[in-house]
This record gives C-alpha cells, sequence and structure tokens, in this order.
C-alpha cells in the first residue's frame, strides 16, 4: 500500500495518505451536508458552522471509546497528548455517538431544527466514509484477517513499522470492502430520502443499514480491538443499536412526525 505520499527534504515530515484521505473525508462530509441542507432550503452558513463544530467532538468522542476499548494497550503510557493516541482518529462509533448526543444543544443554539439536521447528515456521514476507509487502506490499519482468496492483499514492511499489520501472509481487505459498503448506504439513503414519510427517516435508516453492515463486516476484520461478550466492541455496539433503531423507526412511522416545511436555496 502508499502510507506516505512524500517527505519534505530536510524536515523529515511526510505527508501519510492516511492523514490526507482523512481530511478530504471531513471536507467531503461537510460538502455534501451543506448541498443536502440548502435543497431542505436550511441556512448553508449555519450547517458549515454545525459540522465544523461537531468535527472535535467527533474525534474527541471517537478517541475516548478506542482508550476504553484496547485499554490494555494504552494504559499507563498513553496520556491525551502523546502522539501515539493523536495519530489516529480513533473508534467511529464512540464518535458518531459523541456527536449525536452534543447535536441537539448545538442545533439549538443555531435554531436548526434537529430532525431536518440529521436527516441532512445522514447521507454526509456515509459518503465521507468511503475516503475514510481508503485512507485505512493506505495506511494499513484496520486490517482484515489472513486468506487464500485471490483478493488477498499485502502490505508494506512501512506500514507494518507505522501500524503492525502482518506483511508476512495476505489479507482480507476489509478496508475497501468498507469504502463499498458506506457508498452503498450513501446510494440507498439518497433513495429513503426522495421517498422520506416522516422527519429523522433518513437518520434512522443509516442506523439501521450501519448496524447491520459493521456487525457481519466485523467478522472479516483482524486488528486489535476490545471484545465484549465475545463480540468486537463495535460488534456489540451494532447488536445494541439495531433494535434500537428499529424501535424508533416503528414510534416515529407510527405517530407520523410531519415533515417540516422544504423549500431550495
Amino acid at each position: 500500500m502508499l502510507p506516505e505520499i512524500f517527505q519534505m527534504p530536510g524536515f523529515g515530515i511526510g505527508i501519510t495518505t492516511y492523514g490526507l484521505l482523512q481530511a478530504i473525508t471531513f471536507i467531503v462530509t461537510l460538502w455534501v451536508a451543506v448541498r443536502l441542507a440548502a435543497a431542505d432550503g436550511l441556512s448553508k452558513i449555519k450547517v458549515l458552522y454545525l459540522g465544523i463544530c461537531l468535527c472535535p467532538v467527533f474525534l474527541l468522542g471517537a478517541k475516548l471509546l478506542m482508550i476504553l476499548a484496547e485499554r490494555q494497550q494504552y494504559e499507563g503510557r498513553v496520556s491525551v497528548v502523546s502522539f501515539d493516541l493523536l495519530h489516529s482518529v480513533g473508534a467511529y462509533y464512540g464518535g458518531f455517538v459523541a456527536a449525536v448526543g452534543i447535536s441537539p444543544l448545538l442545533t439549538r443554539a443555531l435554531k436548526l431544527p434537529w430532525g431536518q439536521m440529521v436527516d441532512v447528515c445522514a447521507p454526509a456521514i456515509a459518503l465521507g466514509g468511503v475516503p475514510a476507509r481508503l485512507g485505512c487502506f493506505a495506511g494499513g490499519c484496520c486490517w482484515g484477517k489472513p486468506t487464500d482468496s485471490w483478493i488477498g492483499v499485502h502490505f508494506t514492511e512501512k506500514a507494518n513499522q507505522a501500524t503492525g499489520v502482518p506483511i508476512n501472509v495476505p489479507l482480507v481487505p476489509i478496508q475497501v470492502i468498507d469504502a463499498c459498503v458506506y457508498l452503498l448506504i450513501f446510494a440507498l439513503l439518497l433513495w429513503v430520502r426522495k421517498r422520506r414519510t416522516f422527519t429523522g427517516q433518513v437518520f434512522i435508516a443509516f442506523m439501521i443499514l450501519y448496524s447491520v453492515a459493521r456487525f457481519f463486516t466485523e467478522f472479516w476484520r483482524d486488528d486489535p480491538r476490545g471484545q465484549v461478550l465475545g463480540l468486537s466492541t463495535s460488534q456489540f455496539i451494532s447488536a445494541m443499536l439495531f433494535p434500537l433503531a428499529l424501535a424508533f423507526y416503528y414510534k416515529r412511522a407510527t405517530f407520523r412526525f410531519p415533515l417540516q416545511h422544504m423549500g431550495t436555496a
């Protein structure tokens, strides 16, 4: 793979593919959210402010869950300012929960309708996951299990030094598979968006689709991570999120929370 694009001569500082693609992830997510919000008649500037505020919240939540899930690995040697902690985005679900948890306060402060905003953000998050996972593939993190299949890939020694990914066996390219799953979820959410009948439908659809997809793709992942009742941390959260999302969908659909006025901008 390509963990580093180039190094600045004389400085020893390199531009990593992982870092570049993670930056592209946030740009893509904000761009899609602003475009969809404008189509619903929401303020582009307010949505941009919301996204900028949620980015550090997401990162903090992702890093906190990463530490909790792999506490044995980090215990006693990682501080809040260590490079070992800061160079990784973290655990996705931690960022997702943190961002969703703080979003009602931010949308209220910006005078944005929370239900419409989460419907706007869901497709944006899904598409943003594509470059994020490709970044993982380029950097060698979040690797898959060994395989004898033709799809197996070998990582470079440089990737091994950075992340510990095995280089002596072909591995399932789960990062690329995840990227394709994100792209499919994005397409399905756009389909749901055009046919939505109540506020929050797109966001709930995202939780259902993502929790199911993440639960099963985790079986092909082989990087070190926490275990809860024999499941990976992400599988355990997915198993809890799926019935919760179904309950929310049933409640919202049954009581028919009407769509708010959708304009154009």
